[in-house]
């Protein structure tokens, strides 16, 4: 059974959802790619999902630059590859699609690296927003740019001009 809430942000309203194994879903208000919620999925709360509250809370107060919870996102082998390469971005850094595909040992994959990025179950907790385009634009992003830039600048990523180029060259 997947226990699923809203939880407003200031980023709006996300969708978390959960089961046995952990955290499935953090699903934006206007996302992409939207989770399917079947018969198992009922509206409720637990404890990963009361911690994962607090993580987010604490990550939008600016006092939270990782999280630490149970994660559980379904997809291909590929996809989780990706996912867990994501985790290793850190906090108010970025990297391009080109050097994320490097870092999984695919560098001639960038779009389908790029694919399995935007279908990131878990935004946020697995950063995708820190993935931008190789000549440091922002690109593409499941909540929208303007979510995309709202987090980066919460990092800090966008404190600077010229400061994805140069992070990207640096990578």
């Amino acid at each position: 059974m997947i226990i699923f809430q809203y939880h407003p942000t200031p980023v709006g309203a996300l969708l978390l959802a959960a089961d046995a194994t952990g955290l499935r879903h953090i699903e934006f208000p206007e996302a992409r790619h939207p989770a399917k919620p079947g018969a198992d999925w009922r509206e409720g709360d637990d404890a990963l999902l009361r911690e994962t509250r607090r993580q987010l809370d604490e990550y939008f107060a600016g006092a939270r630059r990782s999280f630490d919870l149970p994660l559980a996102p379904h997809g291909t082998p590929f996809q989780l590859m990706v996912w867990r390469a994501l985790a290793t971005i850190p906090y108010g850094a970025t990297l391009s699609y080109a050097g994320l595909a490097t870092r999984v040992g695919k560098p001639n994959a960038v779009r389908a690296v790029g694919a399995a990025n935007g279908r990131n179950p878990l935004p946020i907790v697995l950063p995708c927003h820190r993935v931008i385009g190789a000549d440091g634009s922002l690109t593409g992003f499941g909540g929208g740019l303007p979510v995309k830039r709202f987090l980066l600048e919460l990092e800090g990523a966008l404190a600077a001009p010229g400061l994805f180029a140069a992070a990207t060259a640096a990578r």
